[in-house]
């Protein structure tokens, strides 16, 4: 591919990472690429010796480098990987792939690398059976959505909103004496979630891998006390349960952030540690510091958690989310440099509105593009896009 922008002309192969011959160059193009890096502070991402953790955890993934024919100097990365998910309709699941941490090199931009290391990564995808690709991008990202969408036809999908809220911001409370909080088992969580959302778009169809991993803290439901939930915790007859919810009850699963990643800022008068799983959140989290005044919270080390599975039911099903919101600060006080607590919710969401109360939570917003492949979407007459999505859940390995 000539690249011949008003600039010396230069050709680009895109090829696999191979990890003894890359790793050390792609650890230093993805630290020049962070965003932040020209506004007096950087992000140092450090993978803890495996580029490849943001996409691992996916039986079949890929990560792709452009590479400059003759230096072979690495100039762009791209990630992606496969998964099953449900479709909301009657044509049960589909193959879906999802792209991630797409970089290249600030002196190598506008000159037609991403474009192509989207396409890559797309003819991937359709090889290996995907009939859709999606991606998602902060809202104010301008040139990131000009690609998407006027370069490589992509649809806006949704909006959705990141909550974060720092844990010194609230206190330490204690579930109301009218609200019961309650950890599912594993199985139990994965019998709950399959019955209740084993029909939504974008439901992941390895539920069960996801609450079993290990960086999955548990899950939770919240009901009334006035109320009974038979057969939660009985070992037989262990279905029952699904049909004897309360008339209103919610659930959250908890996913732990601070040990896979670690990332530092500098620049700063001190050099603090964050430790995350969740790439995509970086620039958001920094943002939400940012604005932060306590310079408490940037101190030392950082962690936070993320919440995903968020579902409620019933006609009291915010009033019990909050609860589980404020529960999930509880657990966060009492872990080690935990430092926040995290989700994000589709803003169609009815949740949404209970989430996104008091001045300390702020809100970063990011939009979700949908691409159909030529041969892979075959007549399936699925419409991603035909309306906004009311709720979707957020798949915490996909950042």
């Amino acid at each position: 591919m000539d690249l011949n922008h008003g600039r010396t002309h230069k050709k680009v192969v895109i090829r696999e990472f191979i990890r003894e011959r890359d790793w050390e160059v792609v650890e230093k193009l993805e630290r020049n690429c962070e965003i932040g890096s020209r506004r007096g502070f950087s992000i140092l991402t450090n993978t803890l010796g495996d580029p490849l953790c943001r996409i691992k955890l996916y039986p079949l993934h890929v990560m792709l480098v452009a590479e400059l024919v003759g230096d072979g100097e690495v100039v762009g990365v791209v990630r992606g990987l496969m998964k099953c998910v449900g479709t909301g309709l009657e044509t049960g699941k589909v193959w879906m792939s999802y792209i991630l941490g797409l970089r290249v090199s600030p002196k190598h931009r506008r000159m037609g690398i991403g474009l192509k290391l989207i396409k890559s990564v797309e003819a991937w995808a359709e090889r290996n059976g995907a009939r859709y690709v999606f991606l998602a991008t902060e809202e104010n990202n301008a040139a990131s959505i000009n690609l998407f969408v006027l370069k490589c036809d992509y649809i806006k999908l949704s909006s959705l909103a990141i909550l974060f809220q720092p844990v010194e911001a609230c206190s330490k409370k204690n579930p109301s004496h009218d609200v019961r909080i309650e950890k599912l088992s594993v199985e139990k969580a994965i019998s709950l979630y399959k019955d209740r959302l084993r029909g939504e778009k974008f439901f992941p169809a390895d539920i069960d891998v996801i609450l079993k991993e290990e960086l999955s803290l548990g899950t939770w439901v919240s009901y009334f006390k006035e109320e009974h939930w038979d057969g939660l915790h009985c070992k037989q007859n262990d279905n029952e349960f699904l049909t004897k919810t309360p008339s209103s009850w919610a659930i959250i699963s908890i996913w732990k952030t601070y040990e896979a990643y670690k990332l530092q800022i500098k620049g700063a008068p001190l050099v603090r540690c964050i430790n995350t799983t969740l790439s995509h959140l970086r620039s958001k989290v920094l943002h939400c510091l940012r604005t932060n005044s306590s310079c408490e919270l940037l101190s030392g080390p950082f962690g936070f958690l993320f919440l995903y599975g968020l579902h409620g039911e019933g006609e009291r099903m915010g009033v019990l989310m909050k609860f589980l919101w404020c529960f999930a600060f509880s657990l966060a006080k009492d872990v080690k440099d935990c430092k926040a607590i995290v989700t994000e919710v589709s803003k169609c969401d009815p949740l949404y509105g209970h989430l996104s109360w008091g001045s300390s939570i702020s809100c970063v917003n990011d939009v979700w593009f949908l691409k159909k492949l030529g041969s892979g979407a075959g007549n399936d007459n699925i419409d991603w896009t035909a309306a906004q999505l009311s709720h979707i859940f957020v798949d915490p390995r996909d950042f």
